[in-house]
């Protein structure tokens, strides 16, 4: 079984409709078990998968009994909530620090929201997808989650909160929008899945100085579609 490392707590207020219990705990070890069997070896991210009950940010209960399988579900207006190898090791190549300044785009069912504020940052989410973001932005309330959510265009970032330590990307893009690079402080990174079709390339991009980014190539992954002037 894993090593759980001491992290800094974060309290969930469970939904009237669910419970976080022994049961949902021990399943979450497993699951990180699963994670540190496929690579994942960052034990902050362990933990913070290991605490963050990734039952609450499904909706639908059909799917409430496989939430600690390593697979995406769907969570309405045709997006999914990720894998959690995905959320794993999306969060391992991004190397926040506690207090780091991060902008997520795509806040979706908000899980990785609240895996990033078990690591202690300071987040700034958009979701495009008005209903999403209503819906989700009740559940990190109501779950304790403190984060900043937006209604919005991905595709622009967030110019008046920025530069950003920290800009993760959580859907597929079919090219590296200027407007997150610009963003980055000099020497923050993005990460971010970029290409058209079925599978996207997953790339860590950092801003070396005021007009210069270096980009590293992490492998293959499937996201649903960035969109982009779509409501």
């Amino acid at each position: 079984m894993a090593e759980w490392p001491v992290t800094r707590p974060i309290t969930f207020a469970p939904f009237a409709m669910h419970k976080d219990d022994y049961r949902h705990q021990g399943m979450r070890k497993r699951l990180v078990d699963t994670l540190i069997a496929k690579g994942i070896e960052d034990r902050e991210v362990l933990a913070a998968i290991g605490q963050v009950p990734r039952h609450l940010f499904i909706d639908d209960t059909a799917f409430l009994e496989m939430a600690y399988q390593d697979i995406a579900f769907p969570i309405g207006c045709g997006q999914t909530i990720s894998q959690p190898y995905t959320v794993a090791f999306q969060s391992a190549i991004l190397a926040v620090r506690p207090g780091m300044k991060v902008l997520e785009i795509g806040t979706g069912s908000g899980y990785q929201t609240a895996v990033l504020a078990k690591l202690g940052c300071k987040i700034f989410s958009i979701e495009r997808q008005r209903p999403l973001y209503l819906q989700t932005k009740e559940r990190l309330a109501r779950s304790g989650v403190k984060a900043n959510l937006y209604h919005g265009d991905g595709y622009a970032g967030l110019p008046r909160e920025a530069p950003f330590d920290r800009i993760l990307v959580t859907c597929g893009a079919p090219f590296v929008p200027q407007g997150l690079t610009s963003q980055l402080k000099l020497g923050g990174r993005l990460v971010i899945p970029v290409g058209e079709g079925d599978e996207q390339r997953m790339l860590r991009i950092t801003r070396s100085s005021e007009m210069d980014v270096s980009t590293e190539d992490l492998g293959a992954f499937r996201f649903v579609p960035m969109l982009q002037d779509k409501a």
